[in-house]
C-alpha cells in the first residue's frame, strides 16, 4: 500500500519530561492538541520545583560563565540539599525542557547530544 503524499508534522517537545514527541497516525486528528509523551508524564506536569530546578541550572550556569559546564546533580543540590537524589531525574527532566526552549543543551564528552536519547553521564552548557 503506497503512504499517503501528506506530510508528517515536525516533532514536538514534552512540556513534562522534555523528550521528543514523534508524530503517530493515531495522533492525526489531535496532533495540536497532544502535549505529553505518555500518561505518566500526563499526571507528573511540570511544578514548582521544577521551575526551581530550571532557574537553578540557569542560574548555576551564569555563574560559570563562558563555556564552563555543570552536573545536573549541581542544581538539585541546590534546590534541596538533603534530598538531591530524588530530584536527579527531575533535573534531567528541566534540563531537558531547557534545551527545548533553546536555552542550553546536553553535553556528553564535550559534543551536543541529542536530550532525548541520552544514556549515562550529561553535563550541561550555555548555547554558544
Amino acid at each position: 500500500m503506497p503512504r499517503s503524499s501528506a506530510t508528517i508534522p515536525e516533532p514536538k517537545t514534552c512540556v513534562a519530561c522534555g523528550r521528543t514527541i514523534t508524530w503517530r497516525k493515531k495522533w492525526e486528528r489531535d496532533w495540536d492538541a497532544v502535549k505529553y509523551c505518555s500518561k505518566s508524564c500526563r499526571r507528573a506536569k511540570p511544578n514548582e520545583t521544577d521551575e526551581r530546578l530550571e532557574s537553578a541550572i540557569l542560574e548555576l550556569l551564569r555563574v560559570r560563565g563562558g563555556g564552563a559546564t555543570i552536573c545536573p546533580s549541581e542544581a538539585a543540590r541546590s534546590v534541596d540539599p538533603q534530598n538531591w537524589r530524588d530530584l536527579m531525574e527531575p533535573a534531567r527532566a528541566a534540563a531537558r525542557r531547557l534545551v527545548a526552549s533553546e536555552k542550553i543543551e546536553i553535553t556528553q564528552n564535550g559534543r551536543a547530544v541529542d536530550p532525548s536519547t541520552a544514556r549515562g553521564p550529561i553535563r550541561l552548557r550555555r548555547r554558544p
